[in-house]
Parts: structure tokens; C-alpha cells; sequence
């Protein structure tokens, strides 16, 4: 089986919102790649942007936000350092 062929079949048994990620991590591969000076200030502001939509999409959910105590202890966490010793 080809590279190309391999990751169409795990991309398709991916749920919709992760086969999003993906293209937009594959375009940004491909910009990246063919024109190093496209990613510009214009891209910076459009993923402020999208973080903006993220956050009011949470903030209208309902859901509350992390504070600076919580981020760090989530980056921790995902990064492999966080030790639980509450148990």
C-alpha cells in the first residue's frame, strides 16, 4: 500500500471535525513548503481570528474558560510533566 493510500484510509474512518484539522495542517504544510513568505501578518491575523470565533464558541456554550493556573496545568498535562499526587 502507497503513503497515499495509507492516509486516505485513516483519514476517511476520522470523524468530520478531524478530517478538518488535517487538510488545514496539510494546507499549511503545503504554503509552508511552496511559498515560505505567504505566511504573513494577513495569516496571523486570520488565526486571531479563528481564536476569537474558538473562545466565544465556549463562552456561548456555556462552558467557563480556563484561568492562567488551569492553562499551565492542562500544557503540563498534554506535555507529559503533570504528576497527580492527589491520589
Amino acid at each position: 500500500m502507497s503513503v497515499e493510500q495509507e492516509l486516505l484510509e485513516k483519514w476517511r474512518v476520522l470523524p468530520p471535525d478531524k478530517q478538518q484539522q488535517v487538510m488545514e495542517f496539510v494546507e499549511f504544510l503545503h504554503l509552508k513548503t511552496v511559498d515560505p513568505s505567504v505566511l504573513t501578518r494577513t495569516h496571523k491575523t486570520n488565526l486571531g481570528e479563528r481564536l476569537r470565533q474558538i473562545r466565544d464558541q465556549i463562552v456561548a456554550s456555556g462552558e467557563p474558560l480556563l484561568n492562567h493556573q488551569e492553562i499551565e496545568k492542562e500544557m503540563a498535562s498534554r506535555r507529559g510533566g503533570l504528576q497527580d499526587t492527589d491520589e
